[in-house]
């Protein structure tokens, strides 16, 4: 009986362990996150920024590397706008690219769409910004190549 016992339990752990996501580092050594911002609020971009800026300077620190993605989909795209971006926001964002080249900005090219239908104008994006036909799909294709997503 007690060997019948360990071997159900040692089924049981190699079945609930092989269902469990993976939480190392990728193997080539870089950690890698992306952050979502869906909302116009303020306070959650600089939170958004304070993550970004934190995490890497853990990694930098420590002598690892990190990328990280800033997803900005529907009213978290006012984080890329030049035109609507709180301006603390914006020079914080600004200078993301001169002293983090591994933190890059996301931009959802359907909400930027909708925002140029519903406005009647061209919208302003920071030209450091990529432009990505989908957020949404940015962060499943993320998480399924294994990065890590995190919406503060």
């Amino acid at each position: 009986m007690p060997v019948l016992f360990r071997a159900l339990v040692l089924i049981c752990l190699v079945t609930i362990g092989s269902a469990l996501p993976a939480v190392s580092q990728a193997e080539d050594g870089v950690h890698r996150l992306v952050l979502q911002i869906s909302d116009n609020d303020p306070h959650k971009m600089m939170g958004v920024l304070n993550v970004a800026a934190n995490v890497s300077r853990h990694y930098s620190g420590i002598g690892e590397e990190v990328e990280i993605r800033i997803v900005a989909f529907e009213g978290g795209l006012h984080l890329l706008r030049t035109d609507t971006a709180p301006e603390d926001v914006a020079k914080r964002v600004q200078g993301f690219g001169m002293s983090m080249p591994n933190v890059t900005f996301l931009a959802c090219g359907n909400t930027i769409d909708t925002m140029e239908r519903l406005e009647g104008k061209k919208i302003p994006i920071l030209e450091d910004a990529e432009i990505v036909q989908t957020g949404v799909v940015a962060l499943i294709e993320a998480n399924e190549a294994g990065w890590t997503i995190v919406r503060p």
